[in-house]
C-alpha cells in the first residue's frame, strides 16, 4: 500500500520476539519506544472492529477512547479475532492493507513526531514513515487516550 501510494519509507527488520512488543523492537533497533507505534485491533460494544495507533510505551485508556468516538465501550479483540479482521498475525499487524476496512484512531501526540516506526505487515518488520501518512492514507482520526505504562 505504501509503495502503491508512492510513500517514502525506511525499512527496519529485526529479530521478532514472541510477546516482545514495541518495547522489544525499539530496544533492538535503538529507537525511542515513544516513536515506535503499535497497531491495536479493538472492538466496540457491538463487536465492530477498529484500529488504534498508540505509542509503544503507552497503554490505551479504553474509557477515554470510547467516550471520544461515541461508543459505550471499547475493548481489545481476542488474538484470533484481531487476525481475522486485519489479515495479519498478532505481533505483525499493520494498519496498512488490512483485510477489512476499519476506522483508525491515532493518539494525537504521535502526529507531533517527525517520524514514526510502525509495523510493515509482518512480525519483525517495521517501516519508518511520517505520522501524517496515517491520516492521509487511512483517514486516521486524532484521539487523546494514552496512559503511561
Amino acid at each position: 500500500m505504501l509503495k502503491a501510494n508512492k510513500v517514502a519509507f525506511t525499512e527496519h527488520p529485526y529479530e521478532y520476539l514472541e510477546h516482545g512488543g514495541a518495547q522489544h523492537s525499539a530496544e533492538v533497533l535503538g529507537f525511542d519506544p515513544f516513536t515506535v507505534v503499535k497497531t491495536l485491533v479493538m472492538q466496540d460494544q457491538d463487536a465492530k472492529p477498529l484500529l488504534v495507533l498508540m505509542h509503544g510505551n503507552r497503554k490505551v485508556s479504553t474509557k477515554n477512547l470510547a467516550r471520544q468516538i461515541g461508543a459505550k465501550s471499547v475493548e481489545p479483540c481476542k488474538p484470533e479475532e484481531a487476525s481475522r479482521h486485519s489479515g495479519y498475525l498478532v505481533g505483525g499487524t499493520s494498519p496498512f492493507g488490512t483485510r477489512k476496512v476499519m476506522p483508525v484512531y491515532i493518539e494525537e501526540s504521535i502526529l507531533a513526531l517527525p517520524k514514526i516506526a510502525i509495523n510493515g505487515g509482518r512480525r519483525g518488520y517495521l517501516v519508518g514513515i511520517a505520522p501524517q501518512v496515517c491520516v492521509d492514507l487511512l483517514g486516521a482520526k486524532s484521539v487523546h487516550c494514552a496512559l503511561a505504562d
